[in-house]
């Protein structure tokens, strides 16, 4: 999956003749490592949607993602398949997702930059209308996060639609954390303050990585901009 989510973030960002042929082998790679039977297959990946507002300058919601599933289902023409996405309440998915690129894509602008700069987004239902063009609507689910039974058991509708019933669900262990959880305030903005510096791509993400880790040094409550 990690092959197939790089292809399809780097296709979205630069969707040449030769990122569609990346593309296609991961995808090809995918299948072909696919059980002999008829058991239905989840394959998820969240780089598979393409670049999210914030990533690699985009600003649109998911521009590429309907591309990216039309090119899928092509390759997977043999397959019955269905797209699947969860949705998140807006505007708590662009606060997650401006803490997420300050770590992971040097993004140096605070939150109500962000928010401004994103505040014309359509909204979900939008995505999902651009993915049943591209695909067909009959073959195109959303899902609510916020329709999930327990934090520990994320993913449940998911599950559900691919085909597990509520007991095999019920069996299975409960998470006893989440991983990839938003850093306290302090990190983030000790990150967001970095990335205003003239450092190399690789020693910014060094720094982010060593903040990740040493959470615990970051208990202050988190200082307006530009007081560091």
């Amino acid at each position: 999956m990690q092959s197939l989510g790089q292809a399809a973030m780097r296709y979205s960002l630069a969707p040449s003749r030769d990122c569609e042929k990346l593309l296609q082998l991961a995808v090809e790679e995918l299948l072909d490592d696919l059980p002999a039977n008829d058991l239905p297959v989840l394959v998820s990946h969240e780089n598979a949607a393409g670049a999210p507002p914030g990533k690699g300058g985009e600003t649109r919601l998911y521009p590429m993602m309907p591309r990216i599933a039309a090119k899928i289902a092509e390759w997977a023409h043999e397959y019955d398949t269905s797209f699947v996405f969860y949705s998140r309440n807006m505007n708590a998915w662009r606060s997650s997702l401006w803490a997420q690129v300050v770590r992971s894509e040097g993004y140096s602008r605070g939150l109500d930059d962000f928010i401004a700069e994103t505040t014309e987004l359509p909204g979900w239902g939008d995505l999902r209308k651009r993915m049943g063009r591209a695909v067909g609507a009959e073959r195109v689910l959303r899902l609510r996060l916020e329709d999930e039974a327990a934090y520990a058991r994320p993913g449940t509708q998911l599950l559900r639609h691919a085909g597990l019933t509520d007991e095999a669900i019920s069996a299975m262990p409960e998470l006893s954390g989440s991983s990839n959880e938003r850093l306290r305030p302090a990190a983030t903005e000790f990150i967001r303050q970095v990335n205003g510096l003239s450092l190399n791509p690789h020693a910014r993400r060094k720094v982010a990585d060593l903040v990740a880790q040493a959470q615990h040094l970051f208990t202050a409550e988190t200082p307006s901009e530009g007081a560091l």
